[in-house]
């Protein structure tokens, strides 16, 4: 498989969002057990300049875009995933919603950490470097605890079964078979470019990154570790790339696989159904395999 041929996806409601190249294709089972299909061409801004394809700044766009592309994909699938309901979300609310979900995010996994260390280091003469491993140490541990709280809800645990289908579909295309149900089966629903391995290995990055800058007063901390952020998954996104082209870089996202298996579940065929239509509605000459 060549680095073109990369296909990226992402576990929506009730469905599978996938993305080639320029292409996008979001499938959702409806409450009538149809399958829904939106599809686009994406205009993305690293194509027209330079600088952002070199390596770091695209995956500064790669990171931008895996946000704006993932909240649009959650709308469309949970308003034909909800389509009984008659009401679909409006402009507002899903601002409102997306405000919310990044400030509850910023204040969990940024200013928590850094004000516990804060509290726990008060009048402490530790060194930088060891009060930032501290901070990095309890982000990373508030995260897989809110995976783990996360993970034992009926409804994510769905999205997890359609992210192990996302997986097994990229698996199997990645291993040139033919996109069958059945032959998805045979994958795992590990993969080393998943979004989880990305932002376990964000907050790893950061550790490194944020020891550069010593420990400045706390609102400095914020500050810079927001705007850093941006560089921070520049970085992480390099490294992920090569984990899917050499043995070694691997190595450092195996604690993003280990973490897999908490946001991946094993698919049903109707949930691998849906994540094999994604997949093929992005590839080249759309291909009609039956599944």
């Amino acid at each position: 498989m060549s680095a073109t041929s990369k296909v990226g996806g992402q576990a929506v409601i009730e469905g599978v969002m996938m993305r080639h190249q320029d292409q996008l294709a979001i499938a959702v089972r409806k409450p009538d057990k149809e399958i829904f299909l939106h599809q686009e061409t994406l205009n993305s801004p690293g194509k027209r300049q330079l600088l952002w394809r070199l390596p770091v700044f695209r995956g500064m766009v790669a990171f931008v875009d895996a946000l704006v592309l993932g909240t649009r994909a959650l709308t469309i699938s949970a308003n034909q995933a909800f389509e009984e309901e008659e009401e679909e979300l409006t402009g507002w609310q899903l601002t409102f919603t997306i405000i919310i979900a990044m400030v509850l995010g910023v204040s969990l996994f940024f200013f928590l950490p850094t004000l516990i260390v804060r509290f726990l280091a008060d009048g402490s003469t530790a060194r930088p470097v060891l009060l930032n491993l501290l901070e990095g140490a309890i982000r990373i541990t508030i995260f897989v605890c809110y995976i783990l709280v996360i993970s034992r809800m009926k409804d994510v645990q769905r999205v997890f079964q359609y992210h192990g289908a996302e997986h097994k579909a990229i698996a199997c295309f990645e291993a040139g078979g033919d996109l069958t149900v059945g032959n998805a089966r045979k994958y795992t629903t590990l993969h080393p470019r998943c979004g989880t391995s990305f932002l376990l290995l964000v907050m790893a990055t950061s550790i490194l990154l944020f020891s550069f800058f010593g420990w400045p007063g706390l609102i400095q901390r914020l500050v810079l570790r927001l705007s850093l952020l941006p560089v921070v998954a520049g970085i992480s996104y390099e490294v992920i790339q090569l984990a899917g082209r050499y043995r070694f870089f691997c190595y450092l996202t195996a604690p993003g696989l280990w973490l897999q298996r908490l946001t991946t579940r094993e698919p049903d065929d109707r949930q691998l159904e849906v994540a094999i239509r994604a997949l093929q509605s992005v590839l080249p000459a759309n291909p009609t395999t039956e599944v």
